[in-house]
């Protein structure tokens, strides 16, 4: 196993992607197209599949990271007194990201990874270049929100699913190099954004990173594609693939899935505003989102690779622990400026880990073979998480006025995910120590 320590019959193994046979996955049968199973590169034409990916996160993910600053804005000058409101744009848009997990496999087969990447590029700079001429906070939520989550969607699937398909032994490198966008488009395009805002006013500033966008995921457009055909990738011909749900681990790493994103976003979210409430310099509350994906970013490639060489499960159990561990010690005490950067950094980099470990360890528990509809049910749970956290949080935000219960409910949300990332570690290993 490459000088991995064993452990007791894996579900399945990385490096047997290189040889001609799959090992069969409990409750799984064998696909029986005529298509050979597939054998990752580990890199070649694989590191520009992760360049476009790259490029395509950093589209996506930089303008909702940035979302913080618009709502921030939008807050104190636009729709004044409206927070709990304007709360649900950002989630709505970050959980349509997902909107098309349940049938990921089909419009994959009918579509194909360049037409699905086509449409995203056509819709989410529309969205952004519409949203500058809104009036009222329902032309928010239409353009802003649905517009561009929707159309975020049709990038996201294509890019998560061919960096897992390109890698074997190093696709947690892999992954985190390209997830890394996000948090890099975090940090380049907050800036951006309030740098617009402060010049020539945040209409422009959509505009500005709406054209941004189109051009980034051009290149996006033409340098995705993914590993073999949908027949290796698409497991059992089925609508959607509940027969996924008979595999005791996809069965935790659902749920892990499910509950830790109710919670991961609120800091993104409601930091820059916590900055304001502590009478801090506008820079901080500026820039604290930008920092967050900054740190975000580094940690994912750093993780990614730290996975890869202490194991991948052990690696998402020890960053979604930690990352719910910071809101409630770290977070619910920072009084001061201090207090708040020291947060931002830490969270930053083990938020950073959580998202950039929770797609590679996927492969390994339904297999290549089953990736495309895995993919598309594990990310259709963050719809959930992602639609309702933070406007929860904001909820019971404006109940009480004091931010450390929204703290509360983000870490003890992120702890439990934590949790179900511990029980899918001993469910692959045991008790004992290995790299897992």
């Amino acid at each position: 196993m490459s000088g991995q320590i064993p452990i007791e019959e894996p579900l399945y193994d990385d490096n047997d992607s290189k040889s001609s046979t799959t090992i069969a996955q409990p409750g799984f049968e064998k696909d029986d197209s005529d298509n050979q199973p597939l054998q990752p590169p580990d890199g070649g034409r694989g590191w520009l599949v992760v360049f476009g990916s790259f490029l395509g996160l950093f589209s996506i993910f930089g303008y909702n990271y940035s979302w913080g600053v618009f709502l921030n804005y939008y807050n104190k000058y636009v729709y004044v007194g409206q927070l709990p409101t304007l709360s649900w744009i950002g989630s709505i848009c970050v959980s349509l990201f997902f909107f098309l997990g349940p049938i990921n496999k089909h419009v994959i087969r009918i579509m194909g990874y360049r037409n699905m990447l086509i449409v995203g590029n056509i819709a989410c700079p529309i969205a952004l270049i519409l949203a500058s001429f809104a009036t009222q906070v329902w032309h928010v939520f239409l353009t802003q929100g649905v517009l561009f989550g929707l159309g975020a969607s049709f990038i996201w699937f294509p890019c998560i699913g061919a960096s897992q398909q390109w890698f074997s032994e190093r696709r947690g490198l892999a992954i985190g190099l390209a997830m890394s966008g996000s948090g890099i488009g975090g940090l380049v395009v907050s800036n951006i954004a309030q740098a617009a805002i402060s010049s020539v006013g945040y209409r422009w500033a959509l505009r500005i990173i709406g054209i941004m966008a189109f051009v980034l995921l051009i290149i996006t457009t033409f340098t995705v594609r993914p590993l073999g055909n949908i027949n290796q990738t698409g497991g059992k011909e089925k609508i959607i693939a509940w027969y996924l749900f008979k595999n005791p681990q996809f069965c935790v790493i659902f749920l892990h899935g499910l509950i830790t994103t109710f919670g991961y976003m609120t800091p993104f979210f409601l930091l820059p505003s916590y900055a304001t409430y502590l009478g801090l310099d506008p820079w901080v509350g500026a820039n604290l989102s930008a920092i967050m994906s900054g740190v975000n970013a580094v940690a994912r490639i750093f993780t990614g690779y730290m996975g890869d060489k202490l194991g991948r499960f052990n690696s998402l159990f020890i960053c979604t622990m930690l990352c719910g561990i910071m809101c409630l010690v770290v977070w619910i005490p920072a009084k001061n400026e201090a207090g708040v950067w020291v947060f931002a950094i830490l969270y930053g980099f083990f938020g950073g880990g959580y998202v950039a470990l929770f797609p590679t360890v996927q492969p390994q528990v339904v297999g290549l073979e089953n990736i495309s509809p895995a993919v598309g049910l594990l990310y259709a749970t963050n719809f959930f998480g992602y639609l309702f956290g933070t406007p929860i949080a904001s909820r019971i935000l404006a109940d009480t006025d004091n931010y450390a219960y929204a703290a509360a409910w983000a870490g003890s949300t992120v702890i439990a995910g934590g949790l179900l990332a511990g029980i899918l570690r001993v469910q692959r290993a045991g008790w004992k120590l290995a790299k897992v």
